[in-house]
């Protein structure tokens, strides 16, 4: 979650399909962070962060035909009493995927190529999309039982009135995750604290100089990262959503897969066209009568006793030798007599 309005009505968000009329002054800068991430030489660009940076970016810019064809923010923002009541999973999920202005975009945007290059760089894609998916459904879901239990307690403003979106629940797990086993320091306004806690001193610095924003939303994610490492720890080995997203990544790529098998099954094994075979093997035939040059490995047709490389008798063959010998062979060509003769076959 992120930015959240607490008005005791239902907000009014602007813009006419659920995209905000906005400048578009930081948006250049934030393709510009993102360009020198993922162009410069050797960087790993990690797919799933792209692909998330991706999907934010259009349902907050709504380009051309998708701007009537996506859900509106009205429609989508996170609010427990209609998700609860209504079963709506459209808010439940989607809400993360909004931003109410280009600061809130450009801030949680900047946040998720810094975190998810780091973690997906460290975890791999697989694992990080796992992590991912985990984290955005258990920030929803610790945020909807904060506000319920809020509601026992008396407080009803978070569960009926409060309506948000952006993908900061997610971030703060995902902070989380990155500084758990951190011995650093980092300097947040002039206080140095040790990194692990530094999304718990963030979500108070937020909520004193942004009020506007989700408290309960940001706090979910903070305990969303907390149980997905305690999960990591209780549980070795791979996890099913881990499993799942990997079996998914095979089917996709079996197809390409076969019909690259089916092209390199069309000819034999170390084949080069126009030139034969040429191995380590020993200079003994095989089941089609073809045989292999002792001197430069190369394998020759059965109707002929000289190798069509190299020009050395076939040794098996008495016969054939004693010509090659003969016609004036001392012999084993020697490396110097086997160069001169490649070159004059390639030269004709």
């Amino acid at each position: 979650m992120g930015a959240g309005m607490s008005s005791g009505r239902r907000p009014s968000f602007y813009g006419g399909g659920g995209g905000v009329g906005r400048p578009r002054g930081m948006l250049p800068l934030l393709a510009l962070q993102v360009l020198l991430e993922y162009g410069r030489a050797g960087a790993s660009r990690p797919p799933v962060t792209a692909a998330l940076l991706a999907a934010n970016a259009l349902l907050y810019l709504r380009p051309g035909s998708l701007d009537a064809l996506l859900p509106s923010l009205n429609r989508v923002a996170f609010n427990p009493h209609l998700i609860i009541h209504y079963c709506d999973l459209t808010r439940f999920f989607l809400s993360a995927f909004y931003h109410l202005s280009e600061t809130h975009f450009f801030f949680n945007m900047s946040s998720l190529l810094w975190k998810g290059i780091q973690l997906e760089t460290s975890m791999g894609s697989v694992e990080f999309a796992s992590m991912v998916a985990a984290l955005l459904g258990m920030s929803q879901g610790i945020t909807l039982l904060l506000s319920k239990g809020l509601l026992l307690f008396g407080n009803d403003e978070a569960y009926y009135d409060q309506y948000a979106v952006g993908f900061s629940g997610v971030l703060f797990g995902m902070k989380v995750v990155l500084n758990a086993w951190s011995d650093d320091y980092v300097f947040l306004h002039g206080v140095v604290i040790p990194a692990k806690y530094a999304a718990w001193a963030e979500l108070l610095l937020i909520q004193a100089f942004i009020p506007g924003t989700s408290l309960i939303g940001h706090l979910g994610g903070i305990l969303a990262g907390l149980a997905y490492l305690w999960l990591k720890r209780s549980f070795s080995g791979p996890d099913p959503l881990s499993l799942l997203i990997s079996g998914i990544g095979k089917a996709v790529r079996w197809p390409v897969g076969f019909v690259q098998k089916l092209f390199r099954s069309g000819r034999p094994q170390g084949y080069t066209p126009s030139r034969g075979r040429v191995g380590r093997g020993s200079a003994r035939e095989n089941g089609r009568g073809i045989w292999r040059c002792s001197a430069c490995t190369y394998d020759n047709s059965p109707s002929t006793d000289i190798c069509e490389m190299c020009s050395s008798a076939r040794e098996d063959h008495a016969f054939s030798r004693r010509q090659h010998l003969q016609a004036g062979g001392n012999g084993e060509p020697s490396v110097e007599e086997i160069r001169r003769r490649r070159l004059e076959r390639f030269s004709r």
